[in-house]
C-alpha cells in the first residue's frame, strides 16, 4: 500500500501543470499607435499564446499608473515591475551617454534610423545593464520626431526666437543652437501649452500628434525630423532576466523581434507620408478624418543648415557631456553607420 501511495504521488506531480510565469509589464503611452497596434498586442496575446500559457502577463501603461516619465526605468531596475517601455530619451538625466541612440536629422528613413538603431544597440545594452539593471529586449521607433506651430513660420530660420517643447535634450540643444528657445513641456500638457501660448511650436511624432489632437491648437507642420525617431527602448530586469531559464529567455526574445520590434519598424516606413496625410489633408488619410494644417515644405538649404548645426555643436557638446569613451564608442557605431564623426 505504501508503495502504491508513493507511485501516485510520483505520478499526481508529473500531471500537475508547470507554475505559469508571471510578468508585470509596463508599457508606453497607452493613446499612442505604437502601444495600441503592437505593445498591447505582443504582452497581453502573442507572447502568452507562444509560450502555451507558460508565461503570463499583467500589462498596463507608465501614464495608466501616473508614473513620471524619467522614473520608468529607475524603478524597472529597482524590481518594482519586471518589463518596461518608453522613449529612451526620458532616461537620459540618468544617463546623458544614451542621447547617442537617437540623433536627429541623420536618418530620414525607417531604414536607416533602424540601421542606426542596430549599430547603437550594444552601447544601449551596456547603458541598461549598468545605468538601470534591465536586459534590452527590443527597440522600437515612434514615427519621425516633426514640428506642430501655433505660429505662422515658412522655413526653419522661422523658428529663430519661437518657444519650442523639445522631444528629448539633444533636440533642445539644436533648437537652441538654430536660436529658438527650447522648453520643457510633457506630452500630455502640450496642446494646452500650444492654446496658452506657453510654447510656440513643439515636436513630436505626426502620428502621436495626430492621435493626441495636436492639430487642434496648431495651424503648421514642419515636417523635418528634427527630434530623430523617438526610439522606445523594452528592457526587463536584470535580476528578473537571470532568474528565467535558458529556454524562456531565448522565447521571449525570438518573439519580441518577430512579433513586435520588426512589425514595429516595418509599419514605419510609410508612417510619416499617411500621418501628413491625416493632418493636412494633402493624400488619403488612413488613420481616420483628414485636417487642415498647413504643410511646410523643407528646403534641402533648410536640411543642409540643419544637419551642419547637428554636426558642429551638438554632437560635439554631446561627446563632452557624456565624457569617458563614448564618442569614440559613437564614431565606430552610429557614425560609421551614416557617414558621420564627432571630433
Amino acid at each position: 500500500m505504501k508503495k502504491m501511495i508513493a507511485m501516485l504521488g510520483t505520478t499526481a506531480l508529473l500531471a500537475a501543470p508547470a507554475v505559469a510565469e508571471e510578468l508585470t509589464v509596463v508599457g508606453s503611452w497607452s493613446g499612442l499607435p505604437l502601444h495600441k497596434e503592437y505593445e498591447a498586442p505582443f504582452w497581453g496575446e502573442k507572447l502568452p499564446a507562444a509560450s502555451n500559457g507558460n508565461i503570463e502577463v499583467s500589462l498596463t501603461t507608465h501614464n495608466q499608473m501616473g508614473l513620471g516619465v524619467g522614473d520608468v526605468f529607475r524603478l524597472l531596475g529597482d524590481g518594482v515591475y519586471d518589463v518596461a517601455m518608453t522613449v529612451a530619451d526620458y532616461a537620459v538625466a540618468d544617463a546623458p551617454e544614451l542621447e547617442g541612440l537617437d540623433v536627429p536629422l541623420l536618418a530620414l528613413t525607417a531604414d536607416e534610423a533602424r540601421a542606426m538603431v542596430d549599430a547603437a544597440r550594444p552601447m544601449v545594452a551596456d547603458i541598461y545593464a549598468d545605468r538601470f539593471n534591465s536586459h534590452v529586449l527590443a527597440i522600437a521607433p515612434y514615427p519621425p520626431q516633426v514640428v506642430f506651430c501655433n505660429a505662422e513660420v515658412s522655413n526653419l530660420d522661422d523658428l529663430k526666437g519661437l518657444k519650442i517643447r523639445a522631444s528629448g535634450r539633444m533636440t533642445a540643444k539644436f533648437l537652441e543652437a538654430l536660436g529658438a528657445e527650447g522648453v520643457n513641456v510633457a506630452f500630455s500638457e502640450v496642446p494646452g501649452a500650444l492654446q496658452k501660448g506657453v510654447v510656440d511650436c513643439a515636436v513630436t511624432g505626426a502620428g502621436s500628434g495626430y492621435s493626441a489632437g495636436w492639430w487642434e491648437v496648431s495651424t503648421h507642420l514642419l515636417p523635418i525630423p528634427l527630434g530623430g525617431w523617438d526610439s522606445v527602448v523594452t528592457a526587463i530586469n536584470m535580476d528578473k532576466w537571470n532568474s528565467l531559464d535558458a529556454a524562456t529567455q531565448e522565447l521571449i526574445s525570438t518573439e519580441i523581434k518577430s512579433d513586435f520590434e520588426d512589425p514595429a519598424w516595418a509599419s514605419a516606413q510609410n508612417a510619416l507620408d499617411n500621418d501628413i496625410a491625416c493632418l493636412t489633408g494633402n493624400g488619403e488619410c488612413p488613420s481616420g478624418d483628414a485636417r487642415d494644417m498647413t504643410l511646410v515644405e523643407v528646403s534641402d538649404a533648410d536640411f543642409q543648415k540643419a544637419r551642419g548645426i547637428l554636426i558642429g555643436e551638438v554632437l560635439p557638446e554631446w561627446a563632452e557631456r557624456a565624457g569617458g569613451d563614448w564618442a569614440d564608442r559613437w564614431n565606430a557605431s552610429v557614425g560609421k553607420t551614416v557617414g558621420v564623426t564627432i571630433n
